[in-house]
């Protein structure tokens, strides 16, 4: 009886100088890899492409569909900021093309708020530097909780684009930085869906007073379909009150290869923070007793 109790006893002894390295030094060793993945996550936000510090550089990208030819045009990106959008717009019913770009005194932020997530998430990293000492294992799990929350969020950000509705479109920023202005009857919106930099035309018409189709304005979508409505209070004063209906839509996308690393290096930080969590919690099927 007293051997194994000796045993255990040692057994213990090891776990527990095991888990005292774990929380002195590989805790700090995965932070600090943790802080130098994301870190080159967040310069492809700000300098795609480029290591070092300094103004973000502009990169042209080819709007492009294997659907349609409707719409062509160049977007120009600064770091995550749409500084240039050149569009061509090929109308399906008389073949009338339209150009309109950005005026040159405008850009346009990606409203996606990946980075500041990606920054929140080095904040939290670096307030725990080399010289602090984690004294329980709940400690850093809370951490690596708060850590992967942001990177969960910076990722979803990129893999899930918002659902807005389409008076939410119509009354953006982005329809307002165009020269010419765009004509009443199109709406625009650009997002990010996973790698890909998406542009969205929308056509608008007039459904007839007499129009015996059952009027209900759509709803908060990512895509709208031909055939969504739009109340008229809503929409551009130029309608009056003529209830309006997507009559078109033209979808062109670019591959944005930045955000494909960015991307894999969210899911990277993601797994090493769980690999981390698995370890410490490992010890606490040894003594679920004890504060670990």
């Amino acid at each position: 009886m007293a051997t194994v109790m000796a045993a255990t006893a040692a057994e213990r002894a090891v776990l527990e100088e095991e888990f005292r390295w774990l929380l002195h030094d590989e805790v700090h060793a995965v932070l600090k890899q943790l802080q130098d993945i994301l870190k080159e996550a967040s310069l492809r936000f700000t300098l795609p492409g480029s290591g070092t510090e300094g103004p973000a550089k502009q990169e042209n990208f080819i709007l492009g569909s294997c659907g349609t030819d409707q719409v062509k045009g160049v977007l120009t990106l600064q770091g995550d900021a749409l500084s240039q959008a050149d569009v061509n717009l090929k109308m399906p019913r008389n073949n009338q093309l339209l150009h309109f770009a950005f005026r040159e005194d405008k850009q346009w932020k990606l409203q996606q708020d990946a980075r500041n997530h990606v920054s929140q998430a080095i904040y939290l990293l670096t307030s725990r530097d080399q010289s602090y000492q984690f004294k329980t294992g709940a400690e850093v799990l809370k951490l690596m909780d708060a850590v992967m929350l942001q990177l969960t969020r910076a990722r979803n950000r990129l893999t899930t684009p918002a659902t807005l509705t389409l008076p939410e479109i119509a009354a953006s920023g982005l329809t307002r930085m165009f020269a010419p202005a765009l004509p009443s009857d199109l709406l625009v919106n650009v997002y990010i869906n996973l790698n890909k930099l998406c542009l969205t035309v929308y056509q608008l018409h007039a459904l007839q007073p007499n129009s015996t189709k059952n009027f209900r304005p759509a709803g908060g979508a990512v895509l709208h379909s031909p055939g969504a409505m739009l109340d008229p209070l809503t929409a551009h004063s130029e309608w009056g009150s003529q209830r309006l209906e997507v009559s078109h839509v033209h979808k062109v996308e670019c591959v944005i290869p930045w955000l494909n690393d960015a991307l894999v290096y969210f899911t990277v930080s993601l797994q090493l923070c769980q690999q981390l969590k698995d370890k410490i919690s490992v010890f606490s099927s040894y003594w679920s007793y004890r504060p670990f």
